[in-house]
């Protein structure tokens, strides 16, 4: 696999897997002035499933567009003290890719801002783009200093195993529309100077229809331990078969560490699904968070989502398996893991 050495002292810098502790789960709220508008009344249940979900295991910080909407949060959750209001104007809703990125420098939390451009300048972002320091500036964060890059980076971009390999695709990481000005070769090292990574695992095969991210690896591929990928598998009669079929083969030769294999649990894609325009929608059980003590599965009221959650369980025997229906979320193109960003644990600063 195409990989690099670290000019790093070994251990100085890492971005951990998403399984460690964590502090918080952040969100975005959506509101009516956004794309979610005509459709809230479908959308906030999800959202206070998942704050219902979280909530019990850590805290839970939500960006609110204005004051009314701030208000009307704390009062549904001021019998919850997990649960933190803060204001800040937003776009969209997708904190994956507008929240901050946890990283360890000798053992100490940083949070790394970079720049996000709407998957490619493709929408409106710059309320988006502005949350995580608003957000810092307000003190929702356990560290206060964001470290800002030039680099257009988004969360559901990057899937780390926690000891230095990062897992991704070059559809979206090498991308034109991101950071036209850098190759492959440079692109690793900002990354290894940034996030600490060791090697690159890179996927050229996969995608899922509908998703407007590039192939963002979180709908795709998934560390659950160091040496076990989750994965999303297509039958042959599905339009995805060619593509994830040769994503699996691809899976099938990468390497760990050691030079083992590494052990794939497949997921199944679940039938498809469209929206009112017949557009398919990018539904998949990839997209899975992780929190303290459980992961929370998106499922779709279909008949592949027992399944799923099986294989989830499977693939994390320590973790309680939380299904979260997201059929409404997909109808913009995202879900869960998309919803959501884990910020992790300060280990001389508790979470609030």
């Amino acid at each position: 696999m195409p990989a690099f050495s670290s000019s790093n002292a070994p251990g100085l810098r890492r971005m951990p897997a998403e399984w460690e502790p964590q502090c918080a789960m952040q969100l975005t709220w959506p509101h009516a002035d956004s794309d979610w508008g005509p459709h809230l009344a479908r959308v906030e249940p999800v959202f206070h499933a998942i704050v219902a979900a979280a909530c019990r295991q850590q805290a839970v910080i939500i960006a609110c567009h204005d004051q009314a909407l701030k208000t009307r949060l704390q009062r549904h959750y001021q019998q919850q003290p997990n649960v933190h209001c803060w204001l800040a104007a937003s776009n969209d809703t997708w904190a994956r890719d507008h929240g901050p990125i946890s990283c360890y420098n000798n053992g100490q939390l940083q949070l790394h801002d970079f720049v996000f451009n709407g998957w490619g300048n493709k929408y409106d972002c710059t309320h988006d783009n502005a949350i995580s320091q608003q957000l810092a500036e307000q003190g929702a964060y356990p560290v206060t200093e964001l470290q800002p890059h030039s680099l257009v980076l988004e969360g559901g971009s990057l899937e780390s195993d926690g000891q230095g390999t990062l897992l991704t695709t070059e559809q979206c990481l090498l991308n034109p529309n991101r950071n036209p000005d850098l190759t492959r070769a440079e692109l690793e090292q900002r990354l290894q100077q940034t996030l600490g990574f060791e090697r690159v695992l890179w996927l050229a095969h996969g995608h899922l229809e509908g998703d407007d991210t590039d192939a963002h690896i979180d709908t795709l591929a998934r560390f659950a331990s160091p040496n076990t990928i989750v994965y999303s598998q297509a039958e042959r009669s599905d339009e995805h078969w060619p593509s994830l079929h040769a994503m699996e083969q691809e899976l099938q030769a990468m390497r760990q560490h050691s030079g083992e294999p590494y052990q794939l649990i497949p997921l199944p894609l679940p039938e498809a699904q469209f929206n009112g325009d017949g557009e398919r929608l990018p539904a998949t059980y990839a997209n899975f968070l992780i929190i303290n003590q459980a992961v929370l599965a998106p499922i779709y009221g279909v008949e592949q989502d027992q399944a799923a959650i099986e294989a989830l369980a499977r693939a994390f025997p320590q973790h309680l398996v939380v299904p979260i229906n997201c059929r409404p979320i997909i109808e913009q193109f995202g879900s869960l893991h998309c919803l959501t960003m884990q910020i992790h644990t300060q280990e001389e600063h508790p979470c609030r």
